[in-house]
C-alpha cells in the first residue's frame, strides 16, 4: 500500500465490558501485553490490532461511517497496511514486535453498537487480530508499522 504505514489509535480496558481508555503512548510487554488492559494475561490473545481500512470498509457497508474504532474494543489501530492474516507472521509498531496468534471473531455484542457489524466484520479477517507480543517497548500514535519476517 502506498505511503507510510503508522498506527493511530492506542487503547485500553482495565476489565470485561469496561470503557475503552485512548491513550497516546503505551508500555507493551511480553507478560502483560498492552500496559493496563485486562487481556494482557492471555498468551495467544494479549493485543489485539486493527486496520483502519478494515473498519472504514464493515462501517460503509452499514452506511455507518461516523462510528468510533474504540466501539470495536481493539487494542491498536494502524493505518497505510494490509495486516497478515496467517498465524504466525510478525508485525512490528516501533521496536514492538507481535506474533499474529488468529483472529479477532466478531462477538454479538458489535450487534449492539451497530445491527449487523457483526456479519460486516467476518469477511477477510476485517475484524483485526490477535496477536502476543514477541519484544516489548513503548509504542505511541504516529510510530512506524511494518511486517517482519
Amino acid at each position: 500500500m502506498a505511503g507510510k504505514a503508522e498506527l493511530i489509535g492506542i487503547a485500553r480496558k482495565a476489565r470485561s465490558r469496561a470503557p475503552m481508555e485512548s491513550l497516546d503512548r503505551v508500555d507493551v510487554t511480553t507478560d502483560l501485553g498492552v500496559d493496563g488492559d485486562y487481556r494482557g494475561k492471555l498468551r495467544r490473545r494479549q493485543v489485539t490490532i486493527l486496520a483502519e481500512e478494515d473498519w472504514h470498509a464493515a462501517c460503509t457497508e452499514l452506511g455507518q461511517n461516523d462510528i468510533a474504532w474504540t466501539e470495536r474494543r481493539a487494542n491498536l489501530l494502524v493505518r497505510g497496511i494490509t495486516l497478515p492474516r496467517t498465524k504466525g507472521s510478525r508485525l512490528s509498531i516501533s521496536n514492538v514486535v507481535f506474533e499474529i496468534t488468529g483472529e479477532t471473531d466478531p462477538c454479538n455484542r458489535m450487534d449492539d453498537v451497530a445491527m449487523g457489524l457483526q456479519d460486516a466484520l467476518m469477511p477477510d479477517w476485517r475484524g483485526g487480530v490477535t496477536c502476543r507480543v514477541i519484544e516489548g517497548g513503548t509504542i505511541a500514535i504516529g510510530d512506524p508499522v511494518g511486517e517482519n519476517s
